[in-house]
């Protein structure tokens, strides 16, 4: 079963874990399915739409791509315009150039609500033995890294400093100890499974019905999908995982009655 929303989001009662090691043909059809980004990329370079000239304003701070990034912008006018109540928090922010694109998108549609960054703002921590791909992921930590100062003066440019909120530290115990009570957009950019894990298990409840989830490494670092899939059979919430790019995915939270059907 299927809902399309006026934004082009699709809600559906079916959850699609992909394999963790693609075969040919799963790597074919993902290049197919990159497609329509890809036009609309090139088509931004040459004739920028809205959300072109937003892209080419925080590319150079984030290392999240065209595709998520575009899910982003779509998820903040969607939940405007559809009046879905809450905050938009990105846990994981780097540079800060995703955040600043939700940031703006909430500044040009003149909504009043509170932009929430996590961060260590001293770069990936390590990761753990829950992460299956724990050896290359090792590798990465410290990397990523982001100054708070760096950040803050990004969003000082876009004049979005005053509606956001920045808190420092490990997932672990900032996102436990968080005043956030609704949320509207939440955005996970964490790589590894604790970090992901520690997200959805205490901010999925505060997300609101038709809030957006995007999470940015399920496709890229298996910790991250594993706490996703495992997350979604612990609740029994039942969702098709929008595709975004190769990494990216992102679904719309269902309300309880489709949840129990």
């Amino acid at each position: 079963m299927s809902n399309y929303t006026n934004s082009g989001f699709i809600e559906q009662t079916k959850v699609v874990f992909p394999s963790a090691y693609p075969t040919v043909i799963d790597k074919m059809y993902r290049r197919l399915r990159d497609i329509p980004w890809r036009l609309s990329q090139a088509r931004d370079a040459l004739f920028p739409s809205q959300y072109g000239h937003l892209y080419h304003t925080v590319r150079p701070y984030t290392m999240c791509g065209y595709a998520r990034l575009r899910g982003l912008y779509q998820a903040i006018r969607y939940v405007v315009k559809c009046n879905v109540r809450g905050d938009v928090v990105e846990c994981g922010t780097a540079r800060g150039g995703s955040a600043a694109l939700m940031g703006l998108v909430l500044k040009e549609l003149g909504a009043d609500r509170t932009l929430w960054v996590f961060d260590t703002f001293e770069g990936l921590p390590p990761p753990t033995d829950a992460d299956p791909d724990y050896e290359v992921a090792t590798l990465y930590a410290g990397s990523c890294r982001g100054e708070l100062t760096e950040v803050q003066n990004l969003f000082k440019y876009c004049d979005i400093l005053s509606q956001s909120k920045f808190i420092k530290g490990l997932f672990q115990q900032t996102v436990l100890t968080s005043e956030i009570e609704n949320i509207a957009v939440l955005h996970i950019d964490g790589d590894w499974y604790e970090s992901v894990k520690v997200c959805l298990d205490h901010l999925y409840d505060r997300v609101n019905p038709r809030g957006v989830i995007q999470i940015d490494d399920y496709g890229q670092w298996s910790g991250a999908r594993k706490a996703v899939n495992e997350f979604l059979d612990q609740r029994g919430i039942t969702v098709r995982l929008r595709y975004l790019d190769y990494t990216g995915r992102q679904f719309i939270k269902p309300s309880e009655r489709v949840n129990n059907l």
